[in-house]
């Protein structure tokens, strides 16, 4: 069980998530034709996923994509299940509120203008 600021801060998952078949196109005109609307759906993309005010139930096969310590993750989910899905983690919430500023802004400016561009490069 990951929270929003949890999700946010892996430059593994934004790099997968901005190159999935889904998120794609979005990439490509973010990148290589330097369009605004490409542009603007990956800053829809991160939003969709920083602003859950709610915790995120990640499996264990999703889980390797995020720099935090897995057994914490899974003494929260088992809480959570445990007290009949009323837990939450520390931090849960909106992680434009739970982040200070500057370290939102470095992780939207990832997300937004630079994830998915090495894959990109190697994909052709």
């Amino acid at each position: 069980m990951l929270t929003s600021s949890q999700i946010i801060k892996s430059k593994r998952f934004w790099d997968n998530k901005m190159i999935e078949p889904e998120t794609m196109a979005y990439t490509k005109a973010h990148f290589e034709k330097k369009d605004e609307m490409g542009t603007k759906m990956r800053t829809m993309i991160f939003q969709k996923f920083s602003s859950k005010d709610k915790p995120w139930l990640i499996g264990d096969g999703q889980v390797t994509q995020f720099e935090i310590d897995k057994d914490k993750a899974r003494a929260y989910a088992r809480e959570w299940w445990e007290s009949g899905f009323t837990f939450t983690p520390p931090e849960v919430g909106d992680a434009e509120k739970v982040l200070d500023e500057k370290e939102f802004s470095e992780w939207k400016d990832y997300a937004v203008m630079k994830a998915g561009e090495e894959q990109l490069r190697k994909i052709g």
